[in-house]
């Protein structure tokens, strides 16, 4: 098994939608996003037009975060994710440079959302899972597949641009979306064989 996901770039919306379910879900500290949508700008003006990308942790197939971990405490699942142990983390930091995509975060400090009122009910509850000098990052919704469910940026996303399932069943959506739409990956001469592949042509409706 091979948990993976695929991205279709012709339906997302740039709404951010993915990046705020995934900080919902998971009670992130200020400043801590394991998901992201990039912007950039195309073509020349007056045909210009605005480009997103969302971004997370790639569960590399060779992940050099895992390889350059001197603790053991980024590992790789059986069912091909990459997580971290926090307890083993040592805040050294070089899995966060080692990472090409730029997935990872390092906790600096825990404060709230609005310092001058202190930490809310919710805060007070979703910050107890983090701790301060150690580097987080996507772990696919553990605790969601857990209970049998897809990751909060999959159920989310109201254009249906995500997609998530076993890479290696090829019956299953993701593995015949890479196959008949030329998924492709971020950044393939980096030799990390990612997890995450993006759609550049859009199919009409979600199976």
């Amino acid at each position: 098994m091979r948990y993976g996901m695929v991205i279709d770039l012709a339906r997302c919306t740039g709404c951010h939608a993915c990046a705020m379910a995934c900080k919902a879900q998971h009670g992130t500290p200020p400043g801590v996003w394991w998901s992201k949508v990039l912007e950039s700008e195309t073509g020349t003006y007056p045909n210009v037009r605005i480009v997103y990308e969302p971004v997370l942790c790639m569960h590399c197939e060779n992940a050099p975060c895992a390889q350059v971990c001197p603790t053991g405490a980024t590992y790789k699942g059986e069912d091909g994710v990459v997580d971290v142990d926090y307890d083993k983390c040592i805040g050294c930091r070089y899995c966060e440079a080692a990472c090409p995509y730029d997935a990872r975060n390092f906790v600096e400090k825990i404060e709230p959302g609005f310092p001058e009122y202190g930490f809310n009910p919710y805060e007070e509850v979703m910050y107890q899972g983090h701790q301060v000098g150690v580097v987080e990052k996507c772990n696919f919704c553990k605790d969601a597949r857990a209970n049998g469910e897809e990751p909060a940026c999959v159920r989310t996303c109201p254009a249906y641009a995500r997609h998530f399932g076993d890479l290696d069943d090829p019956s299953s959506e993701v593995a015949q979306l890479v196959a008949d739409y030329d998924a492709y990956q971020l950044l393939p001469e980096q030799g990390t064989n990612p997890s995450v592949y993006y759609m550049a042509k859009s199919r009409s409706v979600r199976k």
